[in-house]
């Protein structure tokens, strides 16, 4: 969408509150609810509707209807918002022309009111050609929905802080004025794209200085990750100025060697195709010596000594969490040495617990088995005689099945009699008490077994001879 500044002189103070409060509005809400902005802009009179249609007709907003009556900020609303805020700093004045287009941003030219020229980045992100930022860029980190104007604003702070550090560390990269929203204000580099010269005084000398650049970030422990010929402006003197920096990711990232190889490799293949050189001390026709000669002169990742500086940890940069990735390291080997203590501990005392509790059972079921064996022992009326001959029978058809059982019966017969060679009276009492428990539950149980027979009687054919019975013998 252009830019046209000339819409900014007509927009009055409620224009811009109601921008603002749509802004506000988005920050939970994807379409903004109409009656929720007149709320949060509080127009006299509602006019805030008014004043809606308005932005409508400047392309401010879009309107949607589909699921409830909505509106939201498009990139020029957005763009009104950073510029105004601008003015009022007193940043610049005036915006003049566009000087650069890419795949995330548009660069304009503004003015200061003692007329220098800065830079003005507005960055863009969700454009068709580029919009796969998730994969791409960090900007979202573990959120899972997003808004393009929300991961613009988040590109730009990146960018700004990144470009103020460098500088402070005095890499050549424009000087960083002020950030707001997807808006970052920058001196302007008098210079060319490197992708616009066709020729140099000394390519070779121009050669070192990018690769040193390279070096040099690396050391400080930052990879710029798309360092070639369209991000790197050199002026009349082939002095070398680096430009574009949201994309920059620390040395401890996952990917870190791939990036550094791959932004070595492509000012290796632009000098070489651009300008002809060769990388080789000593010409020779074999491609074996071509791939040794420039092996040794491109620069490995792995020789690279972070010795200058900790800007990653400074900035919190991609692929770093904000505290030293050694401490992390030594956090989770910690964390995994006491884990494994720990369950080294509860499997101990797992095992201690069970071999506890099996013995508790053993002596239990001991107690058990004899219990029975004097319950069956002890002399009682018939009806007891003849369940416990019942009792028998089916104990013996039970070992015929479990010949397991009877060995399990036997050596609980074999405790019974060590426990009745016992003397010590504390052991009997309570044996003697547990015997009569089971001898109590042992005859409630019969009782209740008699009961439901008796139950299941009701209203059968022996109960109607018994009462046939009763009449006979009162008659």
């Amino acid at each position: 969408m252009k830019l046209d500044v000339d819409v900014l002189r007509y927009l009055s103070k409620d224009d811009f509150r109601v921008l603002t409060a749509v802004e506000m509005g988005m920050r939970n809400h994807e379409i903004v609810p109409s009656e929720l902005i007149d709320r949060i802009a509080s127009l006299k009179h509602g006019g805030t509707y008014k004043v809606l249609k308005n932005l409508l007709k400047h392309k401010l907003l879009h309107h949607d209807s589909s699921k409830y009556d909505g509106f939201r900020l498009t990139y020029l609303g957005y763009d009104f918002l950073a510029i105004k805020t601008m003015v009022n700093r007193g940043i610049f004045t005036g915006v003049g022309r566009q000087i650069g287009v890419g795949k995330e941003s548009d660069i304009f030219e503004v003015v200061k009111e003692d007329g220098t020229v800065l830079a003005m980045k507005l960055h863009r992100l969700g454009r068709v050609s580029f919009r796969a930022v998730k994969s791409k860029r960090d900007y979202l980190k573990h959120r899972s929905s997003y808004n393009w104007l929300y991961l613009s604003r988040l590109a730009a702070l990146k960018e700004f802080a990144f470009m103020k550090a460098l500088e402070e560390h005095g890499f050549p990269v424009p000087n960083a004025v002020d950030c707001n929203r997807h808006c970052v204000v920058m001196s302007l580099v008098r210079g060319y794209p490197l992708v616009q010269v066709k020729q140099l005084q000394n390519p070779d000398v121009v050669f070192e200085t990018i690769l040193s650049l390279v070096v040099r970030m690396a050391e400080h422990g930052l990879i710029h990750c798309d360092f070639n010929e369209f991000n790197i402006m050199i002026d009349d003197d082939e002095k070398i100025t680096m430009i574009d920096f949201p994309q920059m990711v620390s040395v401890s990232h996952r990917n870190a060697k791939m990036y550094f190889d791959r932004d070595v490799e492509c000012i290796f293949k632009f000098f070489r195709k651009r300008y002809n050189l060769s990388f080789q001390e000593n010409e020779d026709e074999s491609d074996d010596s071509e791939v040794d000669s420039d092996e040794e002169c491109r620069p490995q990742f792995s020789e690279i000594n972070k010795v200058s500086g900790f800007l990653d940890k400074e900035l919190a940069a991609s692929g770093f969490t904000g505290k030293d990735q050694e401490d992390i390291e030594r956090f989770i080997v910690e964390d995994v040495e006491e884990d494994s203590d720990s369950d080294a501990e509860g499997t101990e005392d797992e095992e201690y617990n069970a071999d506890s509790t099996n013995e508790s059972n053993i002596k239990d079921f001991d107690s058990v088995c004899s219990l029975k064996k004097e319950e069956d022992n002890t002399p009682d009326c018939g009806d007891r005689q003849i369940e416990h001959q019942a009792v028998e029978k089916d104990r013996h058809f039970e070992r015929d099945d479990n010949p397991e059982d009877e060995s399990s019966q036997a050596g609980c017969d074999h405790d019974s009699e060590a426990d009745e060679q016992i003397e010590d009276p504390e052991l009997m009492k309570r044996l003697t008490k547990q015997r009569q428990r089971a001898i109590q539950a042992a005859r409630g149980r019969k009782k209740s077994s008699t009961s439901r027979t008796k139950y299941s009687d009701k209203g059968g054919r022996s109960s109607y001879k018994s009462k046939v019975q009763k009449q006979m013998s009162s008659w």
